[in-house]
């Protein structure tokens, strides 16, 4: 299957591979300057990005306003994605899928990035106090009212995203999919095939494990979210390396970096499915964006599932005061 085949969000079609703007603001450390996060968005946008994800969460609402800043003038070229439920009050990260919460944050969101209608809005996370059916009818107003042009979820599980549909039709269920988190091989792979969604694949390339330079841990900022993570913890991390160096003979096999391996073979599970790496870099950006323009053999990404997968990972993705956070199928989770 060709990799760079364009896919269908709702009403949308984007190129296989878009950009999650998150890392540019939010969670992994010191924030870039603001001249290399523009530098990071222009040049996505001039390699042929449309499709561009951020969240109220991210940076507290620093990181839709630089997205509104520097691509509102584009707005007209991309499809803008955008997430509530989940945000940041009085420095804390605060779940809340009340429908009066999401009301407020859609009004904000739009001031923030300089528009009058989110392409594609997501309940960030489900928020267990609050049925789903509540937030997504929240969510449906916004379509009425023209704030919004189509739903997505995010972290949620196969029954969750039915019970939603049942609501209003989602456009995209946005969960983490890589080689090491396989969580949709559990139910939401097929259950978006089936109903039409597209999956999002966040943190395609393993939160950076799966690039050239593999994490540092000992240069990793004290705010970095990755030293939360049991897989980057001291227990796990050897065990991954060994992995990693299977996964980068097998690249250097095929010709291919070990991002595009990694970016290949998330694309190439099924025609639905959308990545979103996230860079801070130029370079970065391209090397990925050129995952689309190389053919990566099918036995290079067989060996790469079988190297990386729920059974050889090394420890869960989250901790365990996160992971109960989390509503999607367990898959090399611990619990």
């Amino acid at each position: 299957m060709s990799t760079s085949a364009s896919r269908r969000i709702g009403p949308f079609e984007v190129p296989a591979i878009g950009l999650g703007c998150m890392n540019l603001s939010h969670a992994y450390g010191e924030k870039v300057s603001p001249e290399q996060a523009e530098r990071v968005l222009l040049t996505a946008l001039d390699e042929g990005v449309t499709h561009f994800d951020t969240a109220a969460l991210y940076g507290f609402g620093a990181n839709e306003e630089l997205v509104g800043r520097v691509l509102g003038p584009h707005r007209d070229r991309i499809v803008l994605a955008s997430k509530c439920g989940m945000t940041g009050v009085d420095g804390t990260r605060v779940i809340d899928g009340r429908p009066e919460t999401l009301r407020r944050t859609v009004d904000e969101a739009l001031t923030r990035l300089r528009t009058d209608v989110i392409d594609l809005y997501y309940l960030h996370r489900l928020d267990r106090a609050v049925p789903v059916e509540e937030s997504v009818g929240a969510m449906a107003e916004m379509v009425a009212s023209g704030k919004v042009r189509a739903l997505g979820l995010s972290e949620v599980s196969a029954d969750t995203l039915r019970r939603a549909h049942a609501v209003h039709p989602i456009a995209a269920l946005q969960n983490e999919y890589s080689l090491w988190s396989r969580n949709p091989e559990r139910g939401t792979l097929e259950a978006t095939r089936e109903l039409g969604v597209a999956l999002v694949a966040f943190s395609p390339v393993a939160r950076g494990f799966l690039t050239s330079v593999a994490p540092d841990l000992a240069e990793l900022p004290g705010n970095d979210i990755r030293r939360g993570m049991p897989r980057f913890g001291a227990e796990h991390y050897p065990g991954n390396l060994a992995l990693r160096r299977e996964l980068l003979a097998v690249a250097e096999g095929a010709k291919v970096t070990l991002a595009q391996l990694a970016l290949a073979w998330v694309v190439s599970r099924a025609p639905h499915v959308v990545a979103i790496p996230g860079t801070r870099s130029v370079a970065h950006l391209r090397e990925n964006l050129s995952t689309l323009d190389v053919e990566v053999p099918a036995e290079a990404l067989e060996a790469a599932g079988r190297i990386l997968n729920e059974s050889t990972v090394h420890g869960p993705r989250y901790n365990a005061g996160t992971l109960v956070e989390i509503d999607t199928e367990r898959c090399g989770d611990a619990g």
